[in-house]
């Protein structure tokens, strides 16, 4: 759950986001080394009085062609690698279809008989003491712990976003349309997330609220909502 004064991102909880969070340090102190040595060499030029090279041109065309290829290469090759984690979806334990409509979500889970929800924002006068304003919804998307989760997303009237930044997760959804990801809750918990796509009026109030649990609870709960 992100506060006002957080400047990172929030804590992961899925292998997916582990790895955008690695990357996003990589690349971050990369970028840091290439700023530290440009200013490192502007300053040398101002304070420094000029001088000629004894550096032969060649050699220096040679160290600025090589040196911004491997740089290249050090960020693209774990992106590659994450893109096509997130890309990859092998044999899913449970499938979730998620509906967006304006302005409420409706959840589908397929490898069951009749378990399907719609999940409205809770509004403020109703909200029990201590739950997140804007972030609470009437009916939670309970998911099994440590299980890859297929969700397909597709929309009812416009174009929405399935966001849930905890899981690494953002897909669009749009009508006419189904578009796959996949995630797995390392840990339990309950996970906010938001519509992100800017859908009408009342973008703001559809949220998103992913609770992973046990195992045991997962079926207690399903069967408690399909009977």
């Amino acid at each position: 759950m992100a506060n006002h004064m957080q400047f990172g991102f929030q804590d992961a909880s899925s292998p997916i986001m582990e790895e955008l969070v690695k990357f996003h340090d990589h690349a971050l102190m990369t970028a840091l080394a290439i700023c530290s040595l440009v200013l490192y060499l502007l300053t040398m030029m101002l304070t420094e009085k000029l001088s000629s090279s004894t550096v032969d041109a060649q050699e220096i065309e040679l160290v600025w062609t090589i040196l911004p290829a491997i740089v290249l290469i050090m960020l693209a090759l774990p992106s590659l690698q994450i893109l096509y984690m997130m890309d990859e979806i092998n044999e899913p334990d449970l499938t979730l279809k998620a509906i967006g409509h304006q302005w409420y979500w409706s959840y589908e889970y397929t490898d069951f008989k009749d378990l399907t929800f719609d999940s409205y924002m809770t509004p403020t006068a109703d909200l029990p003491l201590g739950h997140f304003r804007l972030l609470e919804v009437d009916h939670r998307v309970v998911v099994p712990m440590e299980s890859l989760v297929r969700v397909i997303v597709t929309a009812d009237d416009v174009l929405h976003s399935w966001a849930v930044p905890s899981l690494g997760v953002k897909t669009d959804a749009i009508p006419g349309r189904l578009n796959q990801t996949s995630f797995t809750a390392t840990r339990p918990g309950v996970f906010y997330g938001q519509c992100s796509e800017i859908c009408g009026a009342n973008h703001s109030f559809m949220p998103i609220v992913v609770e992973s649990a046990p195992l045991a609870n997962f079926e207690n709960w399903s069967s408690l909502l399909s009977s």
